[in-house]
């Protein structure tokens, strides 16, 4: 997954940085975390990559 990819997927969600990071218990710069993964500036987490897909996917099967 791109940062692209990621922030886009996180905006479906309807989320911000901070409200992803505080829904992912990771504490108080969470929020920027998430923006150095959707800038390039940080390595993506792939684990963080693989979560938000399977809640886009699962948002959109109850969107049928």
């Amino acid at each position: 997954m791109t940062p692209e990819q990621f922030k886009k997927a996180r905006q479906t969600l309807g989320l911000s940085a901070a409200a992803l990071a505080s829904l992912w218990s990771m504490g108080a710069n969470g929020g920027r975390t998430i923006r150095r993964w959707e800038s390039g500036e940080r390595p993506m987490n792939p684990i963080a990559a693989y979560c938000i897909a399977m809640m886009v996917e699962r948002q959109e099967g109850f969107d049928l």
